[in-house]
């Protein structure tokens, strides 16, 4: 192998980095596992101490949270949280541009998109305009002043209907935009570690997944609450004198009791237990407690009192609203509210300010205000500033305002954020005012997307959400790190009865390939998942079938009589382009998923990719490094045992002539999995159907068919109600008010099930001890999932879109590869095979089976199965083609028969590992991956066999079909 010692220093060098980045995961697990000793099972005193060590050094260079944020994310399903998309209404935002217009056509417009939109993924804003021409039929134009006319100067009477729709565009994005930022906003200060928040697209759709979010109705109450733009009078760094010297003298006196007291009772932990913890803090932060985290700005006439780092925020917050504290402000500053700005581009600083609150906590100017704000610039230079005009009612009291502070600063807030604190140069009438200041364009866009948002009424709407509680999370890592690692011993040991020595060093590549795979989602800052679990399983399954066609050649180099060196060189240049198309193949599909996919789909997909490019590298480079080492210092390499030489040697089955047998085989099992599919049709989950979903745990077994009965007077319709794992367990779905998005529509659904459960529950139990909570136990609630039907029918085109897409890129690959389009046709042919039967056992045992709904999880596995069925087929057609190359004066059913016998050793080898480790998951995985893992074990048994007897005898008869036609032409 040439370039060794590159190879070498890569895999070093990576090896290091993976480790490096697993570090952080350990140190953080160590933090935490202190906390919990520490904590006692109290959960909230548990979070209070990871509070109070955010920012201590736990190890030599890092703090808590500088650890925290570089550990691997466990996602939803491990660690228990909320996932939820949001839809921003884009019908209130088009309401709120227009005043609340009365217009019938307007009105009659938005109420046909609104319908159209339950059944497309078109942009609302899109389908509003189409209904609008509709409707109107040219009688009547957006820039009506009942409708549009009077958005600023931007939409008039004369303005074209096309222009007025780039108009509304622009203003919608810009919604949409800010809606977007102060959501992210609060869930930074929510304080849940890791939390993701993204726009999906260009549509007003925003996913947000806050694994270990506990307090699940403060969550729901956060994301979904409207925000509303205030204008406040400020307090300036003069006014508040020497407030924040004398607060911290008092604070002084107040933290250094408390700490000599902890440092009585931890006499008995040494100095580097102490420093590990975090229980230790120099003398200048319990001397000066407030100024070792806060530089005020004193006696300025500004509205910045003072600046701070983002993570010492929630300290400084905890102190200024200290009771003690603020009994020191002067008697005129009583009502004065403490608010932050938003970190500047690549900061971590941010400026405090004070504005003067009452006891209504409302402000002078606040909500539907504005009538139009824009970024603009300086007429004399290319300073960025920020024009906004109020509306006509908001005018006077804004020229009160200006009047009253005039050489003042004035805040403008957005979720108690400010945004922007100019100075009054001069009393202004009649709204038009200019924003001025040191913004950059990005900044002024913000402030300016904040001023037009008070104008704009748009509420966040949950449209798809999933809650797991924090015990069914701790069980799934339990069950899931216990299904990994049976599955993974269960590999090792296989290998070592297999292969004997050469068994070894594969075991070596893969706990090495391990690291790698592990160390690349923590550096990449991937979200494991229990499917992601599961798709390192598969990934390590495939580096063994790397392996396997490499061990298979070497041993028939050996048995051509090659010496050991001479046949592990063949071996590794022979097998590679099996396994790079093998390969290439499942990892296609694992694009398309991680493109189509969302939450554990994709989570499934970036671990698929991660662990298919790092076993493509352990195997071809690393594990050969490893054997060339063995055996160039004089030992002896063998790759089979006593008891393995002589299996799958001299087999010579004559594949083709079963393929009648087959074909009658596989036609009977399409025809029932089709009549099946045609009258009973398959059993869609939430994802697909649209509904709610509730898993609840009892204190006792529990008959499903009682407990659906007792719902059916409380949601109309009898609900589905299955048992979810345990006996004392169920899973009950319905369709009862899905399209309800109101915020207190959960809470109601909740408390239904709660009332007409009772006999079921323990006696006496409460709401809250039912509902999903931090102190949760292991009864009542356990996990909910809501999926509104628009979004459901998005996911179900997504769903299509990635199967049918699959099996065209792929199609396309072998095709470009074996430069023969009868190899593709036998491919895909055999895909559509094994998908067809999947979903017909799907359909035949869906009332018997507790784990068979149709959902993205399954489609996952779908696609998963057709990665693997053509990963067999490739590695056979691979052969094939060699043979044909190799022996031209062949016959050719001879080539497929000897080829599909040569291979069929690495075929169960590498099926069979597969297999045992996906029951191994199947069997001790958790309840939720049930469904996936028996999709998966149906899909690899059914992929072996048709790679065998369905691929190549198509692809076969095909070819024959060919040359007989070319030689009827020749006569």
């Amino acid at each position: 192998m040439q370039n060794k010692g590159v190879i070498r220093l890569f895999a070093i060098i990576l090896g290091l980095i993976c480790l490096y980045y697993l570090s952080f995961t350990f140190s953080a697990k160590n933090a935490e596992k202190k906390a919990a000793i520490h904590a006692n099972g109290d959960i909230l005193k548990e979070k209070a101490y990871l509070d109070s060590i955010k920012i201590n050094y736990i190890t030599n260079d890092f703090t808590y949270k500088d650890v925290k944020d570089r550990a691997m994310n466990l996602g939803l399903d491990l660690k228990g949280g909320i996932n939820a998309t949001l839809e921003i209404s884009v019908r209130e935002i088009l309401k709120g541009l227009s005043n609340d217009s009365k217009n019938k056509e307007f009105n009659k417009a938005l109420d046909k998109a609104s319908e159209m939109q339950k059944n497309t993924s078109t942009p609302y804003l899109d389908l509003f305009v189409n209904a609008f021409k509709e409707i109107s039929a040219g009688k009547i134009k957006l820039g009506h002043p009942s409708i549009f006319g009077k958005l600023g100067s931007e939409i008039t009477r004369e303005t074209s209907d096309q222009d007025a729709t780039k108009i509304l565009k622009r203003q919608v994005d810009a919604s949409i935009l800010t809606a977007f930022k102060v959501l992210r906003n609060r869930i930074d200060q929510f304080g849940v570690t890791q939390p993701n928040i993204q726009r999906i697209g260009s549509t007003g759709r925003i996913l947000i997944e806050l694994p270990g979010a506990k307090d699940i109705d403060r969550v729901k109450d956060i994301i979904t609450r409207k925000a509303e733009l205030q204008f406040w009078e400020v307090f300036t760094s003069q006014e508040l004198g020497d407030f924040f010297n004398v607060a911290n003298q008092k604070l002084a006196t107040i933290i250094k009791p408390i700490e000599e007291t902890i440092k009585e009772i931890d006499t008995t932990k040494t100095d580097v237990e102490k420093l590990l913890e975090g229980d230790t803090k120099d003398s200048l932060t319990v001397n000066n407690p407030l100024g070792s985290i806060f530089t005020p700005y004193p006696n300025s006439p500004y509205a910045i009192l003072g600046v701070a780092t983002i993570a010492n925020k929630e300290k400084i917050n905890e102190y200024l609203n200290r009771k003690e504290v603020r009994t020191l402000l002067p008697s005129t500053l009583k009502n004065a509210k403490f608010l932050w700005d938003n970190p500047r581009k690549n900061s971590d600083t941010i400026r405090l300010y004070a504005i003067k609150g009452n006891r209504k906590n409302e402000a002078p100017i606040h909500g539907d205000v504005i009538k139009s704000a824009r970024q603009d610039f300086e007429s004399f230079g290319s300073n960025p500033l920020i024009s906004m005009t109020m509306k006509s009612g908001a005018s006077k009291k804004w020229a009160k305002m200006t009047e009253k502070n005039l050489n003042r600063p004035v805040a403008v807030v957005l979720d108690d954020i400010v945004y922007s604190a100019p100075t009054v140069q001069g009393v202004i009438k009649g709204g038009s005012t200019q924003i001025t200041g040191n913004f950059t364009i990005e900044e002024a866009q913000d402030v300016a997307n904040a001023l037009q948002s008070g104008k704009l009424p748009a509420s966040a709407h949950i449209i798809q959400s999933e809650i797991v509680g924090p015990s069914l999370g701790q069980k799934a890592i339990d069950s899931g790190y216990k299904s990994f690692i049976i599955g993974i011993i269960l590999i090792l040991l296989w290998m070592l009865f297999y292969y004997g020595k050469a068994g070894i060093f594969t075991n070596i590549t893969l706990i090495i390939n391990m690291l790698f795979v592990f160390g690349v989602l923590a550096a990449f800052g991937a979200v494991l998942t229990l499917p992601g679990i599961a798709g390192i399983v598969l990934t390590i399954g495939m580096a063994v079938d790397a392996n396997v066609l490499i061990y298979e050649r070497i041993k028939e180099e050996l048995n051509g009589g090659k010496t050991l060196k001479e046949a592990i060189n063949t071996g590794y240049k022979g097998s590679l382009s099996s396994i790079l198309d093998a390969n290439i193949t499942t990892l296609l599909t694992g694009i398309v998923l991680f493109a189509f996919g969302s939450g554990p789909v994709k989570g499934f997909a970036t671990t698929l990719i991660i662990g298919i490019l790092t076993s493509l590298f352990s195997a071809i480079y690393i594990s050969r490094l490893l054997i060339e080492w063995f055996v160039n210092n004089g030992r002896t390499m063998t790759f089979n045992t006593n008891i393995t030489k002589n299996w799958f040697k001299n087999i010579n089955i004559d594949f083709l002539k079963k393929r009648k047998i087959a074909g009658i085989v596989s036609g009977i099992l399409l025809i029932l999995g089709l009549v099946s599919l045609t009258t009973q049709g398959l059993n869609y989950g939430v994802d697909f159907s649209g509904g709610r979903t509730y898993t609840i745990k009892f204190d006792k077994d529990v008959d499903p068919t009682e407990v659906a009965t007792s719902l059916k007077g409380a949601f109309g319709t009898t609900p589905e109600v299955k048992t979810y794992g345990g006996k004392n367990q169920l899973k009950i779905t319905t369709k009862y008010e899905v399209e309800n998005t109101s915020k207190k529509i959960d809470s109601v659904i909740q408390s239904l099930l709660l009332t007409n459960l009772k006999s079921f529950l323990p006696k006496n139990m409460t709401y809250d001890e039912f509902k999903i909570s931090a102190t949760k136990n292991d009864i009542g609630l356990m996990r909910t999932e809501m999926v509104g039907p628009t979004i459901a029918d998005d996911i179900k085109q997504a769903a299509v879109w990635a199967v049918f897409g699959s099996l065209l890129i792929v199609f396309l690959y072998i095709l470009l590869r074996f430069r023969k389009w009868q190899f593709s046709l036998g491919a895909v042919i055999a895909v559509f095979h094994d998908v067809l039967i999947v979903l017909g056992i799907f359909s035949l045992l869906q009332k018997f089976l507790p784990f068979e709904e149709i959902n993205q999880a399954f489609i996952a596995a779908i696609l998963t199965v057709v990665g693997y069925s053509l990963n067999d087929t490739v590695v056979i057609f691979d052969r094939i083609r060699e043979f044909a190359n190799n022996h031209e004066n062949w016959n050719y059913k001879d080539v497929v028969n000897k080829a599909l016998s040569s291979t069929l050793g690495r075929t169960i080898n590498t099926s069979l590992t597969t297999l045992v480790t996906l029951l191994a998951i199947f069997i001790f995985g958790g309840d939720s991956i049930k469904g996936f893992m028996f999709a998966m074990i149906i899909g690899v048994i059914v992929g072996t066999y048709s790679s065998l007897f369905i691929a190549t005898p198509i692809m076969y008869d095909f070819i024959m079909k060919g040359k007989n036609k070319k030689l009827k032409e020749v006569e």
